[in-house]
């Protein structure tokens, strides 16, 4: 059984503030070791659980969390690239988790609430459904038809993910006070969440169905300013829908976050 690991930072055990997943803050050293103990709980979590392979990909900021060095041996590690969100997935894994999510933008109480980009992307809607990261994530990993099997984040991202996908497991390690801050499980109860939650997905792994939006598809993204529309109206087949919004047609769940 081949399980791929899509890391996050915002939705990482014991992260309950803004400053923590700044790269310039003194907290944020601390952050990426929590997310390094995160990552390490959930592959060996799913190795015990009867995956046979496990690959990690650490998307924050496109990578440069975890360190390799400290990484569980049993996995493999990669960062994405070339516009790939998880650029070595292929039909030949089982489930995908989603570790350290977090809330799509606009979401009231998500802790660090964005979609891709908190300082230019407003809403995003594939076929007029508004999704964040988890829902973007999860269509790309269809293309493959290959589900997300569990999150793991904060209680705002959990509710988004289920009433989203079919079936999916949570790991709850947090809840969202406002935006920036955030009340945090003890890390030892937050890891025993994960583990539970990775356990029962990979007991029941032939339960979860992919998520599959209906192709062609329309992308429309919604940016902060008319200015940071000009640039991406002007890319190939785009559309301006109005001075902040521009629409694509694709034809593959894999362009899923070409704009």
């Amino acid at each position: 059984m081949k399980i791929y690991i899509l890391a996050d930072l915002e939705g990482i055990s014991g992260i309950g503030s803004a400053d923590q997943v700044k790269s310039s803050s003194p907290g944020y050293p601390e952050a990426c070791e929590l997310m390094m103990d995160d990552v390490n709980v959930a592959i060996d979590a799913s190795f015990v659980g009867g995956a046979t392979e496990m690959l990690v990909c650490d998307t924050h900021r496109g990578g440069g969390q975890l360190k390799i060095g400290k990484m569980d041996s049993r996995a493999l590690y990669e960062r994405p690239h070339c516009g790939r969100l998880m650029p070595s997935l292929n039909e030949t894994f089982d489930g995908v988790i989603l570790l350290g999510s977090h809330a799509r933008a606009g979401t009231i109480d998500g802790f660090l609430d964005h979609t891709i980009s908190s300082s230019s992307w407003f809403e995003y809607r594939l076929n007029d459904q508004v999704l964040g990261e988890i829902g973007i994530e999860a269509a790309y990993a269809a293309h493959y038809d290959v589900p997300v099997i569990m999150i793991a984040g904060d209680h705002a991202s959990a509710k988004e993910a289920q009433e989203l996908l079919d079936h999916v497991e949570c790991a709850v390690v947090k809840w969202g006070i406002g935006r920036n801050s955030a009340k945090c499980l003890p890390i030892p109860k937050a890891h025993e969440a994960i583990r539970e939650a990775i356990y029962a997905a990979l007991n029941s792994i032939d339960k979860f169905k992919p998520y599959k939006p209906s192709l062609p598809a329309t992308i429309r993204l919604t940016l902060y300013r008319s200015d940071m529309a000009d640039e991406l109206a002007s890319r190939g087949d785009a559309k301006r829908i109005d001075a902040r919004t521009i629409e694509r047609q694709i034809t593959s769940l894999l362009h899923v976050c070409s704009l």
